[in-house]
């Protein structure tokens, strides 16, 4: 619907479109801490949960979109492709806020609930790369392989990260962690639903507006389609983690921010069950090279941090951890490699 609007438009609708996700991503962070105290779920499970899917509402409608329309090209784009910038996400906030704190991301959350999720997540990618292999006709009462066993991982990922919340044979976290009270701590439970409720639709709302804006603003700069889907695309659909994180990490939720993130990955493939039930017809055979490519590269980021999860380093480079810093420049190379990617 702005495929004809001004620039100036585009510009000042998507502007618009950040401030919503900015304030309701603050909500949604501290609403979430709170469900997970009440509920007792940890910030692990919370993250991976409540957080991640309100924040993935935006991949959500495009995938519903698009599976109705049979178009499944922006939607795989954005769900694959969208993975490597979100766990970048995790970079930005190392480097904006981490750095005035005693240790980068990795180390200050201390928890090895966070290797097991990023390895269900590694699982979960490589299954829908499998996914893209598969013929056409493989698919029963409006499912595939792929997408039942993407989905069962997922569930599969929850439940030990939940397990591993309540107790590992590995101890102690390497520097002292305080977390402040928010607002929202203090709520009846009822309002803080509600509050929790709006702050979602309010990201669904800004985040179609992003979607829409940063597609017009793409056909009228003559961005290809690669590079569009690799960032201005996923840049804008990774505002909600972004704000989220930024606030988790401030209120020292460090747990909470990272799952957010690896939670938010690990629940998009799911979608692909989603948009395989509503159309019919098996969705990730659809995929492009560049699609898989993006997939792998979301693999290897992951790992990255599963690493810097264990190691725990108080080293710094580029005022981050070693790992934010090695996926930054992970990405970079990975981003260019497009370059060579027939358009």
């Amino acid at each position: 619907m702005f495929a004809h609007a001004p620039v100036l438009e585009l510009v000042l609708l998507f502007a618009a479109g950040i401030a919503i996700v900015w304030v309701a991503g603050h909500a949604l962070s501290t609403t979430t801490d709170a469900l997970d105290t009440r509920f007792g779920l940890g910030e692990a499970l919370g993250g991976s949960i409540f957080l991640a899917i309100a924040t993935n509402l935006p991949e959500i409608a495009i995938t519903v979109a698009a599976s109705l329309a049979a178009q499944f090209d922006l939607a795989i784009g954005n769900i694959l492709g969208g993975i490597a910038i979100q766990t970048v996400v995790l970079a930005l906030l190392d480097f904006l806020v981490m750095r005035r704190k005693n240790a980068p991301l990795t180390t200050a959350a201390a928890s090895l609930v966070i290797v097991i999720q990023a390895c269900g997540l590694a699982a979960i990618l490589t299954i829908a790369i499998q996914g893209t292999l598969m013929p056409q006709t493989t698919i029963w009462l409006h499912m595939t392989p792929a997408t039942i066993a993407i989905a069962l991982v997922w569930v599969a990922t929850l439940l030990l990260s939940n397990k591993a919340s309540e107790g590992l044979p590995w101890t102690t976290k390497s520097i002292e962690r305080t977390r402040e009270a928010g607002d929202a701590a203090t709520m009846p439970l009822g309002l803080t639903i509600g509050l929790f409720g709006v702050a979602a639709l309010a990201t669904l709302g800004a985040g179609w507006i992003l979607e829409e804006t940063s597609t017009a603003l793409a056909v009228q700069w003559h961005m290809t389609g690669a590079i569009f889907g690799a960032t201005i695309l996923a840049a804008a659909t990774s505002l909600p983690e972004l704000t989220t994180g930024i606030t988790a990490v401030k209120m020292g939720d460090y747990e909470l921010a990272i799952s957010d993130i690896l939670g938010g990955n690990a629940f998009l493939p799911v979608l692909f069950l989603l948009a395989t039930l509503i159309s019919g017809k098996a969705v990730l055979p659809s995929a492009h090279k560049t699609d898989v490519y993006l997939a792998g590269l979301g693999i290897v980021l992951t790992m990255i941090y599963a690493y810097g999860a264990v190691f725990r380093s108080k080293r710094r480079f580029l005022g981050m951890g070693l790992d934010s810093a090695a996926v930054v420049i992970v990405y970079l190379v990975g981003v260019a490699g497009l370059l060579w990617f027939p358009q």
